[in-house]
């Protein structure tokens, strides 16, 4: 739990991790090195210099790096690690949901494993959500529109298969549905990750939360827009919240954006481990204040309360954690790695 220097804890949820394997041994061509480099030019990029890391370990980090990171140097009480599979990139996929619950298997308090599956599979990806159901329980998806499938390049939400599954998704009660609506990454296309289809399917799945992952940047304003109207969609953090340290007042115009659109009650943090790890983002989000000419321009504040909401409290809500209970069982949970 993270205790502010005014001696408050605070529940922190991270809404955005990963475990993956970029390293050249799973590369299954050149574009596998391209995205894991694209990775690391955007962690080098927005980092503290005493925050960076080796390539090396970037590429390919353990799961005891994982667990320390997010839970024992890290605020993190909870952590929803999204799968990404990105198969046509790296022989044994990039972030599979078995990696991940293989982890989440060591430490069953701490993790909320999210599943993934493409549409373009048509049948077998509906059996696929099954499995997921079936196997791992998952209460949420994330969703890569920019993926590549063989000769296709990226999906729609709105997409015929898409809504097959999106009705699955809703029948099976898996309810939140992650999306990455946010900047590109080599080779994918920016244009593949456009977030205008957000607004058609939250419109035709209201049971489903569609939290869009990077909020749109950079598509800010069209992702507000959305947002503001349809109640079943949320911006989630990560990718925004490092320019708190590379750019203050760029993330000062965002979050005030985010407050006057959609209010405080629909931003969920989410670190987006391990590009940027939570420790710091958390200990500058706490401290930081919008500036003021920006706050009174939208009148909005950034108050603890908020900050309460957007660490951990949203996505708690979400999930349907109840804080109460997750605190009394991690309290009695060993706080160490778990041996293997």
């Amino acid at each position: 739990m993270y205790r502010t220097p005014e001696g408050k804890d605070i529940f922190v949820v991270d809404g955005h991790t990963h475990f993956w394997d970029g390293s050249p041994e799973n590369q299954k061509n050149i574009h596998g090195k391209q995205f894991i480099e694209c990775f690391y030019a955007y962690h080098t990029g927005l980092s503290p210099k005493d925050q960076l890391w080796e390539k090396s370990k970037f590429e390919k980090y353990s799961a005891d790096d994982l667990y320390r990171d997010l839970f024992i140097d890290g605020p993190d009480d909870v952590a929803i690690v999204q799968s990404t599979y990105l198969k046509d990139f790296y022989k044994n996929g990039f972030n599979t949901i078995e990696r991940n619950a293989e982890v989440a298997k060591r430490y069953p308090e701490r993790f909320i494993v999210n599943g993934a599956f493409d549409p373009r599979d048509g049948e077998k990806a509906l059996e696929y959500i099954h499995f997921l159901k079936e196997t791992y329980d998952v209460k949420g998806v994330k969703m890569y529109t920019a993926e590549w499938n063989g000769a296709s390049k990226g999906w729609k939400l709105t997409d015929p298969d898409a809504y097959k599954c999106f009705e699955l998704c809703d029948k099976l009660g898996i309810r939140n549905i992650h999306v990455h609506k946010g900047p590109t990454i080599i080779p994918l296309s920016k244009d593949a990750f456009d977030v205008h289809d957000v607004d058609h399917a939250a419109t035709d799945f209201q049971n489903l939360n569609w939290i869009v992952e990077h909020c749109g940047l950079p598509r800010l304003d069209d992702f507000c827009w959305i947002a503001t109207q349809e109640t079943n969609v949320y911006g989630g953090l990560a990718v925004a919240l490092p320019f708190i340290h590379a750019r203050p007042r760029y993330f000062g115009e965002v979050i005030a954006e985010l407050l006057f659109w959609l209010g405080p009650e629909k931003i969920l943090f989410g670190s987006d481990y391990a590009i940027w790890t939570p420790r710091w983002l958390v200990d500058k989000f706490w401290a930081y204040q919008i500036p003021q000419d920006i706050a009174a321009e939208r009148g909005v504040q950034l108050t603890d309360e908020i900050k309460e909401k957007i660490l951990g409290l949203n996505a708690a809500r979400l999930y349907n954690i109840d804080v109460e209970a997750k605190k009394k069982a991690l309290a009695s949970t060993p706080f160490s790695i778990a041996a293997e």
